[in-house]
């Protein structure tokens, strides 16, 4: 496929940049390089799943292109370790392999636990790197790692020499001058490929509509210390299990004010445990307590740090806002710190659990002006710096929905980058840079995949629109026994469940027999087919369908809701009695263009096309052995109650014939008028 390396619109060799995920939205960041036979990723995160997304529990990109090309992945590099960068590998590992994974000690070391979990440790190779350590990769690129500064520890920028020149990605960044780890910024390497010449900027641009520079990290340690010193009773925190410096400033002032520390949370253990383990947390053994004995330590020596600043409905403050966690309850006298800002998208989450805790009397400590938290990535004055450093010849912004990609575009132009060579770009186009050029190619495929609480099944749209549907509508179950003649047998038991509708179950039965009487008279031609045997081969799942969708266009027209229909058809043997309804029916009282036809007319349903007296064509089941001369007379009837287990259990034959039979009798009604000839495509 040396034909990748070649420019859309000529011969020309290309380097061809791939953004997957992270554009036009907030997580999932994940980018592939291009050129020629190589192909190599830059960071795979994931995000996280909006309300309408019922059991979605991870948001994944697409990779359809990188499945399909899985041959010409030559490695992947990561440059940091939050979840929306380093998230979705260990997924993506089970669909195909990627050679080696370059990245920092701290984020590869979370990685690790992450595969283990997942069972594909062995997928993979996992090599660490550090500041200005250069790796190849493949034939065409060659990755140096240079230190930053975020808000997280052990994070990097790229500078990637192609074979069309230098690009510097720069991950999520800031310009923090007094880091928490002492780990400065390495402005003089990103001077240097400056210097020499950077063809391309991919820059982070998640804050960009903020003027001014981010505030360092410690800014907030003064804020976060008055709180927890003034605290009467017990100090809860929440924040990014992540943010380790964060968190080690939390653990520092716990120390300094005396207190335990109880950790609730897995994120938040399991990131302590690896950040201690490496050294980029230092913190004695005995400042923790484990939660089952925090209650024994005084609420005024005891600090909670956990998960659940997000408002993620399973996180442990959540809980506790919910009254729910084994081993927390909420007490007046309680502080609780949020020491993080809500991603969007979270904010009404956020602000729910923010109310329930006030509810509950604790005192809650949020918001921009309490000076306890600060971004992890740069303000308006940090990229125009990174842009006076690296002084690229083109400038593609990324990391940030739309508002935010705008804007340093226009930043850019105020530094020199002239308007023709910014580009905003979306998930799976295609940037393709020559030395002298920056355009749009070919996009490719990109979209989501949403993961259940398992992270292995995959929610596709069918079923997300049902779980919709559920939610919003409820679920009506029908359980239908029809004979291989094409004969109802026994009257459909219909069962609702979060439906809420003015018709009663009677009504709903009679609109039920008359969709499955329709579908038999109407459809039965095309849905069974004669081989010869002794039984007909049926298309039950078809049958099933049409009845759904009749079911359901009904329900919308007179009811005004769609609720999620589920009709299961129970086989009887040929030959079985038929169904002959009751002679109690209501009308049906639709309007239709024609006069009320009776039983001289030739059909109890009267002339269905309304016009001339012609009666509706009848069924004959002549030949099948049964004594029956003519078609059923599927009047409607009233619906047995059943329950959810009643639709699934499988229905024998025989009693639902005694039953049939026994409510058969003699009947003298008319078809109620209204009854129109519907046409039904195969397709419906």
């Amino acid at each position: 496929m040396a034909n990748n390396a070649r420019s859309s619109k000529g011969q020309e060799p290309c380097l061809r940049v791939i953004p997957l995920g992270g554009l036009h939205e907030i997580g999932k960041n994940t980018c592939v390089f291009e050129y020629g036979d190589d192909l190599m990723l830059v960071d795979a995160g994931l995000a996280f799943p909006s309300d309408g997304m019922h059991g979605v529990n991870v948001v994944l990109p697409d990779t359809s292109f990188l499945r399909e090309n899985q041959k010409r992945i030559r490695g992947m590099i990561v440059t940091h370790g939050h979840e929306d960068h380093i998230g979705g590998i260990a997924h993506h590992l089970k669909h195909f392999n990627i050679p080696v994974i370059y990245g920092p000690r701290l984020a590869l070391s979370m990685l690790t636990g992450k595969m283990d979990e997942a069972g594909v440790r062995d997928r993979t190779t996992l090599q660490t790197v550090g500041p200005r350590d250069v790796v190849k990769v493949g034939q065409h690129f060659s990755v140096e790692f240079i230190r930053n500064t975020h808000s997280m520890a052990d994070s990097f920028t790229l500078a990637i020499s192609t074979p069309v020149g230098t690009v510097i990605f720069t991950g999520d960044f800031k310009f923090d001058h007094t880091p928490v780890d002492g780990e400065n910024f390495d402005m003089a390497r990103l001077a240097h490929h400056g210097e020499k010449g950077v063809l391309c900027l991919f820059s982070d641009s998640t804050n960009s509509e903020v003027p001014g520079f981010c505030p360092p990290e410690r800014s907030v340690f003064p804020n976060l210390d008055r709180h927890i010193a003034n605290a009467e009773g017990r100090v809860i925190v929440t924040t990014f299990a992540s943010s380790i410096h964060r968190v080690s400033m939390i653990l520092e002032l716990a120390l300094k004010n005396g207190r335990k520390v109880g950790l609730l949370g897995r994120s938040m253990l399991n990131v302590i445990a690896k950040a201690r383990e490496l050294g980029y947390m230092r913190a004695p053994d005995e400042l923790f307590v484990p939660i089952k004995q925090i209650n024994d330590v005084p609420d005024r020596e005891t600090l909670l740090l956990m998960t659940g600043s997000q408002g993620e409905p399973l996180a442990a403050l959540s809980r506790i806002s919910r009254g729910e966690h084994p081993q927390v309850r909420v007490k007046t006298t309680d502080t609780i710190i949020f020491s993080a800002s809500p991603i969007p998208g979270n904010t009404i989450s956020v602000v729910n659990t923010i109310d329930k805790l006030m509810m509950l009397g604790a005192k809650v400590v949020y918001g921009k002006g309490e000076g306890i938290h600060v971004s992890g990535h740069g303000f308006q004055e940090d990229q125009k710096l990174m842009l006076a450093l690296t002084r690229p010849k083109f400038f593609v912004p990324v990391h940030g929905e739309h508002r935010m990609l705008v804007q340093p575009s226009k930043t850019g132009h105020s530094m020199g980058v002239p308007v023709d060579n910014t580009l905003i770009i979306d998930n799976g186009d295609v940037v393709e840079l020559t030395p002298d050029s920056l355009r749009k190619g070919n996009a490719v495929k990109a979209g989501i995949e949403l993961l259940d609480q398992s992270r292995n099944g995959i929610v596709d749209a069918r079923v997300l629109k049902e779980r919709q549907q559920l939610a919003e509508d409820g679920v009506v179950t029908i359980l239908a026994a029809i004979s291989t003649d094409g004969a109802m047998v026994a009257p459909p038991r219909v069962n609702l469940r979060g439906v809420v509708t003015t018709a009663d179950a009677r009504k709903m039965s009679l609109w039920t027999e008359r969709e499955v009487t329709w579908v038999l008279e109407n459809r039965w031609k095309q849905l069974c087919r004669n081989t010869g045997e002794k039984a007909p081969e049926v298309d039950w799942m078809g049958v099933q369908r049409e009845v759904e969708v009749g079911l359901g266009r009904r329900m919308r027209r007179e009811l005004q809701v769609e609720p999620l229909i589920l009709c299961l058809v129970q086989p009887a043997p040929g030959g079985t009695p038929v169904y002959k309804g009751r002679a109690d029916a209501e009308p049906d009282d639709r309007p239709a263009p024609r006069g009320r036809g009776g039983r001289g007319g030739g059909s109890p349903y009267g002339r269905r096309n309304g016009g001339g007296g012609t009666p509706a064509p009848v069924r004959t089941n002549q030949g099948n052995g049964n004594g029956r001369s003519g078609s059923p007379t599927p009047a409607p009837v009233r619906a047995a109650a059943v329950t959810a287990t009643a639709v699934v259990e499988k229905v024998t034959p025989q009693p639902v014939v005694e039953k049939a039979a026994a409510a058969q009798q003699p009947v003298e009604a008319e078809m109620p008028a209204g009854r129109t000839r519907r046409r039904r495509s195969a397709a419906s």
